[in-house]
């Protein structure tokens, strides 16, 4: 009779911790809003490696738009390129209450240590843009498809230059996004001995860093047709070096890639040749929500890649060159 009683003790036992486990994987799974386990309203940060070029101002702009319609906050920072300065702003960020992060790393490899701690504090990592390394305190990233871009670049330049092309490229060695964008243009051209990589110059993501680059180079070295600028801050740095040594009218094609509205304005003037325009304000507006989707229990994709589309004379204009897309 005792053993009887002891295993029907021992089943009520299990059965209960079995049903309190429930509940919390239940409470769990109805996500951070409807488990009751945040406040309102709950407080987002976002970082970008600089908010030295407009198209970070549009994509937190349309982030913020979002952000502010639930009633909620959003907290932006900027490390003006220094990924120590960017981790520093992470973790005061979680300081002042952050939920949610949206990140957009100055060095793909050197923010790991904010991101580990944003998941130990429990704050959800949305990656904006472009890629970061170690992607296992990410919960998803929103970003161009920035391989696509390159691509598009090369194609347009071999429409333009069928002869061939020597080419200077622009980027950011430490910057996934520009790296990939240098791979898509690369593997288009790759195995045609008409179109050769000349030079490639590194760290130059900024319109000051560009021209400087680009002047310095213009003193000793000026055989190349293709100016490709990892975005349009550096093409148009470099458009303006080109102009200071008066190379502007030597039918030297320049990309970039964004889309902007200076970029648009140079195309229409004949003065750049294209860009690769990403769409910041869709891309916000698709990381905004998606954050808001995890929040409230929903699954989200790991990876959203959001289009670009080439832009050039064949399809801008004064009507449809004014803002960002």
């Amino acid at each position: 009779m005792k053993k009887i009683i002891s295993v029907k003790h021992k089943m009520i036992v299990f059965m209960t911790a079995v049903i309190i486990l429930l509940g919390f994987i239940g409470i769990a799974a109805l996500g951070p809003f409807a488990s009751g386990r945040i406040d309102r309203p709950v407080v987002f940060g976002a970082t970008y490696m600089t908010m030295n070029n407009p198209y970070f101002t549009s994509l937190n702009g349309s982030i913020r738009d979002v952000v502010e319609a639930h009633g909620d906050v959003l907290l932006t920072r900027d490390p003006a390129q220094d990924a120590e300065r960017q981790n520093k702003e992470i973790h005061e960020m979680i300081e002042e209450g952050m939920t949610v992060l949206f990140a957009n790393a100055a060095d793909s490899e050197k923010i790991a240590p904010a991101l580990q701690e944003c998941k130990e504090r429990g704050v959800a990592v949305f990656v904006v843009d472009t890629e970061v390394k170690d992607t296992k305190n990410v919960i998803s990233t929103i970003q161009s498809d920035q391989f696509e871009a390159g691509r598009l670049v090369a194609i347009d330049m071999k429409k333009k230059r069928p002869e061939g092309a020597r080419v200077i490229v622009l980027y950011h060695e430490t910057i996934a996004s520009t790296v990939e964008r240098l791979d898509g243009f690369m593997a288009e051209i790759e195995g045609d001995d008409r179109y050769k990589v000349v030079m490639k110059i590194g760290n130059t993501s900024e319109i000051e860093v560009a021209n400087s680059e680009m002047n310095r180079l213009l003193k000793n070295f000026r055989k190349f047709d293709v100016v490709f600028g990892n975005n349009d801050p550096s093409a148009l740095g470099a458009l303006a070096a080109l102009d200071q040594y008066r190379m502007g009218d030597d039918g030297i094609l320049v990309y970039g890639v964004d889309g902007s509205p200076d970029a648009k304005k140079m195309i229409i003037e004949g003065k750049m040749a294209g860009t690769a325009a990403q769409y910041p304000i869709e891309m916000g507006k698709v990381a905004a929500e998606t954050a808001y989707k995890y929040l409230n229990g929903e699954e989200v994709p790991e990876s959203i890649r959001v289009r670009v589309s080439m832009m050039n004379s064949d399809n801008l204009d004064e009507n449809n060159s004014r803002g960002w897309q």
